[in-house]
């Protein structure tokens, strides 16, 4: 897993470079090649900047908090291009709906909203899905999941059955409204969940949009994906739904970037199996995975949480580990508390352990 990170740079050869390939920024040379972006030639230096005092910015906000999570912190009229890549507003939705509704502020609430799990998106498409299958003759199957989701607090919980429903249900949908688009187009599509979003809620709102339409419509799209969906999803954790759980699928796995090179460095550098998590790409929790594996590949690889009063103590979670070296004691010695959200005190006036010299 590695931590989020996006990159967008403008060089003054008019190039530019952006995100591929895990996290190297590269860029297009004029041909279909992608190189490596070479910053320390004079040609990849920046072209301008923005002037600090207009650089984006909130100065004791009248709500009392600042928050964000990758969300777009600009308005449609800001003159300066920030990004086109902003992930979507569900997990600063859920986050500012928790710190709105705190009466008061503490490190266990913090620390419990970096571990919060609840799905905003689901919240807000659950109910409406289940409206415009109201009444449908579906499979027994499809009947008994959609009652599931009826009953769902829209936790993405790694032993819920209701998270892995809804997640591979809406990744359907995606797949069935963008199939006739090549996959070399569709592999710069990175933030289509934004669009998938929008065009959902324009049907919903009764707008037909001709992405759902030449698939005859939402109500067909919803019916078709959903038990696609579920066809596959029982031939992998079997018939009985109840027994199914995200965490089957939705599961940690901190790689070691020399695992993959022989299976015996992979014994010594990652031997444990990837754990069942909470949380997903949505929810304040961030746990983005791969889609084929649902192994959870990005996300918070540090948390942290200090009460101001108390500046001299912090709350950490370092995954997998303080130490690189698979020899050490703290080499994933964090792995099971990242998933369980049990936090590390750490402390600036308190020096033990041992001494690292380094001489020259």
């Amino acid at each position: 897993m590695v931590p989020a990170q996006n990159f967008v740079f403008a060089s003054k050869d008019g190039t530019i470079a952006y995100k591929a390939n895990g996290n190297i920024p590269v860029y297009k040379n004029g041909k279909d090649a992608l190189l490596p972006l070479p910053g320390w030639e004079e040609a990849s230096e920046w072209k301008q900047y923005i002037p600090f005092d207009e650089l984006p910015k909130v100065i004791n906000p009248e709500k009392g908090y600042i928050a964000t999570a990758n969300n777009k912190i600009t308005t449609d009229d800001y003159p300066y291009h920030i990004s086109n890549v902003w992930a979507q507003p569900y997990r600063y939705e859920r986050i500012a709906e928790v710190l709105e509704n705190s009466e008061k502020i503490t490190v266990e609430n913090m620390q419990k909203l970096q571990m919060d799990s609840f799905n905003m998106q689901a919240k807000e498409f659950v109910p409406a899905f289940l409206e415009q299958l109201k009444g449908e003759e579906l499979s027994d199957q499809a009947e008994h999941a959609l009652e599931i989701l009826k009953e769902w607090d829209y936790e993405d919980t790694a032993s819920a059955s209701e998270p892995l429903i809804f997640h591979h249900w809406y990744e359907k949908i995606e797949t069935t409204i963008y199939q006739d688009i090549p996959d070399s187009m569709l592999d710069l599509f990175k933030v289509k969940g934004q669009t998938t979003d929008a065009l959902l809620r324009k049907e919903i709102d009764g707008e037909n949009s001709a992405w759902l339409e030449d698939y005859g419509g939402l109500h067909q799209v919803l019916i078709t994906s959903l038990h696609e969906s579920l066809a596959e999803l029982e031939e992998k954790y079997g018939e009985d739904i109840s027994e199914w759980e995200w965490g089957d699928y939705h599961r940690v796995y901190f790689e070691h970037p020399l695992s993959s090179v022989h299976p015996v460095l992979k014994y010594f550098f990652n031997k444990e199996d990837p754990l069942p998590v909470d949380g997903s790409r949505i929810t304040p929790m961030a746990a983005s995975y791969e889609t084929e594996t649902g192994v959870v590949d990005h996300g918070a690889s540090w948390r942290f949480v200090i009460d101001m009063e108390e500046a001299g103590k912090g709350y950490h979670l370092v995954a997998p580990g303080q130490s690189g070296h698979f020899k050490s004691q703290w080499y994933h010695d964090q792995l099971d508390d990242w998933v369980k959200g049990e936090y590390h005190e750490t402390y600036l006036d308190r020096k033990t352990g041992d001494q690292l010299i380094l001489r020259p």
